[in-house]
C-alpha cells in the first residue's frame, strides 16, 4: 500500500467520523473550515489516484449521474401505513384490542415525522439499495439520491449479513425556508411545506439536485435482519444507533396506555419548538413477540397507532396590512397582527398571499381573524369573524409604485400578483444578480448565491453591473475566497464581456423573455441600441414575440433604473452587438435533430445544445424516427437503447467534433 492510498483511507475515515458526529450525533468536533480543508485534500487525491477511491468516500455524496427513470422495487416486507386516532377514546380502544390478544404491554412513543418513508438495505454492513415506500408493496429505487443524505451511513459499524431498515426522509424547517427563498429568487414556485419539499427532492432524476436540498432522515424500524436476534423495539433503536443510524429521538418505555398518551400530549405541546416537522405521534407495542401475535389487518399493523394533531388555530386582530416586495418583484400583502401564541411560537405577522385572497375572504384592517400555521411553519389567515366587526374596519388597496424603489407597479392580465418593474429595486437585487450570472445568461463561473449575498451585505455591489468594477482585493477579503479565487472570478467576468448579445438580453431578466426569445431579438435587431428603440407595434410582427412580451420589452427599456444599468454595463465594456448574426455563416446542422444522453466529458449539455442551435440544428428530449443523431456520453441509458432499436445514428463526442468542423462521418 503506497502513501497516497494510505492517506485516502485515513482521510475517508476521518471525514466519515466527523460527518457522524455532525449529522447524526449533533456533536461536531471540528469547524466547517477544517472539514472542508480535509475534504478538498481527499478530492484532490481521488482525482489523481481514482483507483483508490473508496465505496464510503464522502465525495460520493455530491450526486451521481442523472437517470431517465426510477426502477421498481418490490418490498419483501410490506411498508405498512398506520391507523389514525384523533382523540383519547380511540387510543384507549386501541389498548383494549391489544390487551384482548396479548394482555398488558409496554409502549414506546415516537414523533410522527412528516416526510417521505423509505427503505434502506445493507449487505455485510454496506449500503446497497434504497427505495421509496410507494404503495407499500412496490416502491422506486432512489439509491443515488439517498446517498446524498449525509445522515445515512454508507458503511455500518458492524458487518451485519443483511439489514433492511425503515426511515423517514425529511427537510429541516430552516432548510425549507431557505430553499423557498432561493426558489423565489430563481422565479420558481415555492414548495407548500417541508414534506412536499422532501418528497420532490428525493424523486429528482438528477441526484445533484437532491444533494443541494440538504435532506435528513430519522430511522425508526428494522424491517429485516439476518445474523442477529432483536427482541424489542427499544433494543432495535439502540442497536440501530450503535450501527451509525440517526434514530427517532427521545425514546422511552411507558408502562401503560395512560402514560403513553400523556407523552403524546407533551409532544403536541413541543412540536412548535422542534427543528423538524411532525403531524402526530406514534404509539408502538415494544415487545416483538407480542407484535408477532397481534399481526396486521389488510391495511395496518395491529401493534401501532398514530395520533394525528389538528392544525392549531387562534383568533387575533389585524392591526395593519403592509406590502413586502419579494425577490422576484412580486408585492405580497402581509397582515400585521396583535401578537398571539400558536404552535409553539408567538406570531405577529401572517401572509395574505395577494389581493384576490384578501378580497375573497373580505379581510380588512381592524378585523378579528382566525390564523393557523401552514405545515406548522408559515402563519396564514384562514378566515374572518365578521360578527365582531364594529364598522370602523378599513379596506386595503395595493400601492401604484414600489415602496422600495419607486418604480411603477403593474399587474398583468391573468396574474394574481402585482410586480415592481425596477431592475435596481433593493428587494430584488439578489434574484436579479443570480439570474444575470447564471449559465444560460452571462455564464459567470464562480459566482454562487452565497458569494453574491456576501457582496451585497458588504455593499460591494448594488446591481449586476457593479460586478465589472470589483477588484481582486475586495473579492479576496470575502469568506471562502482568497487571492486565487478572486483572480479566477475576475477572469470569468472579463470573459463574459465578450458574450453573445442574446446572453446579455436574457440576463436582463425581462419577464416572459427567455433564452429562445433573446436569441430571436438579438438576430433581428443586431445591437442592443436597436432593440432599445424598438416599438411594441414592430416587435409583435416578429415570429414568437407576442403582445405581452412586446409590452414587457418596451417597458423594461423605458424604466430609468434600467437605462442607467445598461449604460454602466456598456461603460464596463460588455458587448452589446450580435457578433453571431452574420447571415453568411454556414448552418451545417440545418434540418437536423440531436438527442443528448449520458454524461458528456468534453461539453456540458448546455454547451453542446448551444453549438447545435448556433449551427442551425435543434435538440429534443426524446428519440424518434425523425432524430438525426443521438450524441451519447458515458452511462447512456434508455435513449441509447431506443436509438439502436430505431436505427438512429449514434455518435460519440469525438464524432460530434468532426461534424462541427464540417467533416463527413
Amino acid at each position: 500500500m503506497n502513501s497516497a492510498q494510505e492517506r485516502i483511507i485515513e482521510l475517508t475515515q476521518q471525514l466519515n467520523y466527523h460527518s457522524q458526529k455532525y449529522y447524526v450525533e449533533d456533536a461536531p468536533e471540528i469547524s466547517d473550515y477544517e472539514y472542508d480543508a480535509l475534504l478538498r485534500e481527499l478530492e484532490n487525491l481521488e482525482t489523481e489516484y481514482p483507483e483508490y477511491k473508496r465505496f464510503d468516500s464522502p465525495t460520493q455524496r455530491v450526486g451521481g449521474t442523472p437517470v431517465d427513470k426510477f426502477d421498481t422495487v418490490v418490498h419483501d416486507v410490506p411498508m405498512e401505513s398506520l391507523q389514525d386516532a384523533f382523540d383519547e377514546s380511540e387510543i384507549e380502544d386501541f389498548d383494549k384490542r391489544v390487551q384482548n390478544v396479548v394482555g398488558k404491554v409496554k409502549y414506546v412513543v415516537e414523533h410522527k415525522i412528516d416526510g417521505l418513508s423509505v427503505s434502506l438495505e445493507y449487505r455485510n454492513g454496506r449500503f446497497v439499495r434504497g427505495s421509496t415506500r410507494g404503495d407499500g408493496t412496490l416502491g422506486e429505487d432512489v439509491t443515488q439520491n439517498l446517498k446524498t443524505i449525509k445522515s445515512i451511513p454508507m458503511l455500518l459499524s458492524e458487518q451485519v449479513e443483511y439489514l433492511e431498515v425503515r426511515g423517514e426522509v425529511f427537510m429541516a424547517k430552516d432548510t425549507f425556508i431557505k430553499l423557498n427563498i432561493m426558489r423565489e429568487a430563481q422565479e420558481e414556485p415555492p414548495f407548500a411545506n417541508p414534506r412536499n419539499a422532501a418528497a420532490g427532492s428525493l424523486r429528482q432524476l438528477d441526484p445533484k439536485i437532491a444533494a443541494e436540498r440538504k435532506l435528513d432522515i430519522f430511522v425508526f424500524n428494522i424491517q429485516q435482519i439476518e445474523g442477529k436476534q432483536i427482541k424489542s423495539h427499544l433494543e432495535a433503536l439502540n442497536y440501530l444507533k450503535h450501527l451509525g443510524f440517526k434514530v427517532i429521538p427521545n425514546n422511552t418505555l411507558y408502562p401503560d396506555i395512560k402514560s403513553a398518551y400523556n407523552r403524546v400530549l407533551d409532544i403536541g405541546e413541543e412540536r412548535g419548538d422542534l427543528y423538524f416537522d411532525i403531524d402526530g405521534a406514534v404509539i408502538k407495542v415494544n415487545d416483538f413477540a407480542f407484535r408477532h401475535q397481534l399481526g396486521s389487518t389488510s391495511k395496518f399493523p395491529r401493534w401501532a397507532i398514530a395520533y394525528k394533531f389538528p392544525a392549531e388555530r387562534q383568533k387575533t386582530i389585524v392591526e395593519d396590512i403592509i406590502v413586502q416586495v419579494g425577490r422576484t418583484g412580486a408585492l405580497t400583502p402581509l397582515a400585521v397582527l396583535s401578537p398571539v401564541r400558536i404552535a409553539g411560537s408567538t406570531v405577529s405577522r401572517a401572509t395574505l398571499h395577494n389581493v384576490d385572497y384578501i378580497n375573497e375572504k373580505d379581510i380588512r384592517i381592524g378585523d378579528t381573524v382566525i390564523i393557523q400555521k401552514a405545515g406548522d411553519i408559515i402563519p396564514e389567515v384562514v378566515g374572518v369573524d365578521k360578527s365582531l366587526r364594529s364598522g370602523n374596519e378599513q379596506n386595503f388597496t395595493m400601492p401604484e409604485h414600489c415602496l422600495e424603489c419607486g418604480a411603477l407597479v403593474v399587474r398583468e392580465e391573468g396574474e394574481a400578483a402585482y410586480r415592481c418593474t425596477g431592475v435596481n429595486c433593493p428587494a430584488q437585487r439578489l434574484r436579479h444578480i443570480i439570474h444575470f450570472v447564471s449559465r444560460n445568461a452571462m455564464d459567470i463561473d464562480g459566482l454562487g448565491s452565497s458569494i453574491i449575498e456576501q457582496m451585497l451585505d458588504r455593499n460591494l455591489i448594488e446591481t449586476a453591473a457593479d460586478l465589472y468594477y470589483l477588484n481582486a482585493e475586495q473579492i479576496a477579503e470575502m469568506d471562502k475566497m482568497g487571492e486565487k479565487s478572486a483572480n479566477n472570478l475576475l477572469n470569468a467576468l472579463e470573459r463574459s464581456k465578450s458574450n453573445s448579445l442574446y446572453r446579455l438580453i436574457n440576463a436582463f431578466g425581462i419577464r416572459h423573455i427567455g433564452e429562445k426569445a433573446s436569441k430571436i431579438l438579438a438576430k433581428e435587431y443586431k445591437t442592443l441600441d436597436n432593440l432599445r428603440s424598438a416599438l411594441a407595434e414592430e416587435l409583435v410582427l416578429i415570429d414568437d414575440i407576442g403582445e405581452i412580451m412586446a409590452q414587457e420589452i418596451v417597458g423594461f427599456f423605458a424604466e430609468p433604473q434600467n437605462i442607467a444599468f445598461i449604460e454602466k454595463l456598456k461603460k464596463a465594456g460588455v458587448n452589446c452587438i450580435d457578433v453571431e448574426s452574420d447571415e453568411t455563416a454556414e448552418l451545417i446542422f440545418a434540418g437536423t435533430t440531436f438527442v443528448l444522453t449520458g454524461t458528456l466529458t468534453k461539453y456540458t449539455r448546455a454547451d453542446a445544445t448551444e453549438i447545435i442551435e448556433n449551427l442551425g440544428g435543434r435538440t429534443s428530449s426524446s428519440v424518434s424516427k425523425k432524430t438525426t443523431y443521438v450524441l451519447a456520453g458515458k452511462e447512456a441509458g434508455s435513449k441509447l437503447d431506443k436509438a439502436n432499436k430505431l436505427g438512429v445514428r449514434v455518435i460519440s463526442e469525438d464524432e460530434f467534433e468532426k461534424l462541427i468542423k464540417g467533416e463527413i462521418l
